[in-house]
C-alpha cells in the first residue's frame, strides 16, 4: 500500500476545542517555565509568560531561575498577576554546555529544578527554551521513560497544504532501532489526534519510496510494525510528499528529522526574502503588496514558528516543551498555550493506552539486548532507584 492510495488528512485549521473539566480535575494547569534558558532569556521568557497569563485565566507561570534576575524582569512590568510566581534556581546551563556534564555538576540549574517540580507533583508541565540536549537528558533521568518507550522523540508541528502535520523525531535520537520508529508512530499519533484535533490520524513513514520494499533495514523492518499495528497507518511517503498533507504524522529517526526541519525554516526564510524582494521592486508591486496583504499576513501565520510555540518532548512520564534558543515572547505564549492543552487533554495517559492496545507487537523486543540481571533490576525497579540516588 502506498501513501497516494491513503485516505488523505482533512483540511482543518480551526482553532481546537477545549476538553471539558471532570469533576476531580484541576481547575488550574500549573506550568514550570525556565526563565533563564533561551538566547533572550529571561527578557523573553517574561514577557511570553505575561502574555499567556493574560489569555487564559486558568494557567498558573512557575518562573524558575535565579530569583533576582527574575524579579528585575517582572518589575518591568505593571500589574505582574497573582498566577505568575518564581522559584529559585541557583545554577544556569550554557547553550553550549554539555548535557551529561550539565546532569551531574549542575543539579540546581533551572532546568533540574523545573523538571523536579513536575516529577514531583508541583507542577503539570515544564518547558524550556534552553539547551535542548540538556533538556533531554534532564527529563529522561529524573522522569523516565514511559513503559514501553526506550527513547523519547521530538514532535514538530509543521505545516502543510491541508492544515498541520507532525513530524517525529525531530532531533532527539540521530540513530534508531526499527522498534524506535514504531514507538514514535505510536506517540506522534495520539499527539496528532490531541493537538491537531483529528480522530484517527494517519500516519504514515518516511523513506525512498512509496512502495512497501522501498527503505533501509531499519525503515523495512519498521513497515513491519507499523502493518500489523492498530494505528492509522497507510505506508511509505517520499520527501516529495512531504508538504501535500498525505498524513498527519511522519515518522523517522532523528538525524532525517532535524534536516528536515531545518531545511524547512530555511526554505521559508529564502521565500519570506523572496517575497520582501518582489514587492518592493516598483510602484505596481508595492500597490500588489498593498491588495495582497491581509492574504500574505495569513501565508505568513500559517508557517510562522513562532505560532507553534514549542515542540513536546514524547516518551518521558511526564509534560515536557523543548522550544527554539531564539524564542520571542510570542513563541513562550504559544508553547505555554500548548502545554496547557497537552495537560488537559492527558496526551501522556492515552499514549499509555494506546501503548497497551500494541504491547504484543512491542513484546517481543523486550529485553532482547538486556542481560538477565538488567532486566531483573528493572522489572523490580532496583536499578531505577540506584540511579535516582546518584542524581539526587
Amino acid at each position: 500500500m502506498t501513501a497516494e492510495e491513503g485516505t488523505a488528512a482533512p483540511e482543518d485549521d480551526r482553532r481546537p476545542q477545549e476538553p471539558a473539566l471532570s469533576q476531580d480535575e484541576s481547575p488550574f494547569v500549573r506550568i514550570a517555565l525556565d526563565a533563564m534558558g533561551g538566547d533572550f532569556a529571561p527578557a523573553a521568557i517574561v514577557d511570553g509568560a505575561m502574555e499567556a497569563a493574560a489569555e487564559h485565566s486558568d494557567i498558573r507561570i512557575i518562573l524558575v531561575g535565579v530569583e533576582d534576575v527574575v524579579k528585575t524582569e517582572l518589575a518591568r512590568h505593571d500589574n505582574v498577576p497573582d498566577s505568575i510566581s518564581v522559584v529559585h534556581a541557583d545554577e544556569v546551563i550554557a547553550m553550549d554546555e554539555q548535557p551529561a556534564a550539565a546532569l551531574r555538576r549542575k543539579k540546581n540549574s533551572s532546568v533540574h529544578v523545573g523538571i523536579k517540580m513536575v516529577r514531583d507533583g508541583e507542577a503539570d508541565a515544564f518547558i524550556s527554551a534552553g539547551n535542548t540536549g540538556a533538556v533531554m537528558t534532564v527529563a529522561t533521568v529524573l522522569l523516565r521513560t514511559i513503559e514501553l518507550i526506550d527513547r523519547p522523540a521530538i514532535a514538530a508541528t509543521m505545516p502543510s497544504q491541508r492544515g498541520y502535520m507532525i513530524l517525529l523525531d525531530a532531533g532527539a535520537n540521530v540513530v534508531c532501532k526499527p522498534e524506535n520508529l514504531f514507538q514514535f508512530g505510536i506517540m506522534g499519533s495520539i499527539f496528532a489526534e490531541h493537538s491537531l484535533d483529528k480522530p484517527r490520524p494517519t500516519v504514515g513513514l518516511l523513506s525512498i519510496g512509496e512502495e512497501d520494499v522501498k527503505g533501509n533495514p531499519t525503515t523495512k523492518e519498521a513497515f513491519d510494525f507499523f502493518s500489523r499495528s492498530s494505528l492509522n497507518f497507510i505506508g511509505n511517503i517520499e520527501a516529495k510528499l512531504f508538504y501535500r498533507g498525505i498524513v498527519d504524522v511522519v515518522v523517522c529517526d532523528g538525524f532525517t528529522g532535524n534536516i528536515a526541519l531545518k531545511i524547512s525554516e530555511s526554505v521559508a526564510e529564502m521565500i519570506g526574502v523572496f517575497l520582501k524582494q518582489m514587492f518592493s521592486a516598483n510602484l505596481a508591486t508595492k500597490i500588489a503588496y498593498f491588495l495582497m496583504k491581509s492574504h500574505l499576513a495569513a501565508f505568513k501565520k500559517k508557517v510562522d514558528h513562532q505560532e507553534v510555540g514549542g515542540a513536546p518532548l514524547l516518551g518521558v512520564n511526564g509534560p515536557v516543551f523543548i522550544c527554539h534558543g531564539s524564542s520571542s515572547p510570542k513563541s513562550i505564549k504559544s508553547a505555554v498555550i500548548r502545554a496547557r492543552k497537552f495537560v488537559r487533554e492527558k496526551v501522556i495517559d492515552h499514549i499509555k493506552e494506546n501503548l497497551a492496545e500494541n504491547k504484543d507487537i512491542l513484546a517481543h523486543k523486550e529485553g532482547k539486548d538486556e542481560g538477565i540481571w538488567t532486566q531483573i533490576t528493572r522489572k523490580i525497579g532496583f536499578g531505577h532507584q540506584q540511579e535516582e540516588k546518584k542524581d539526587e
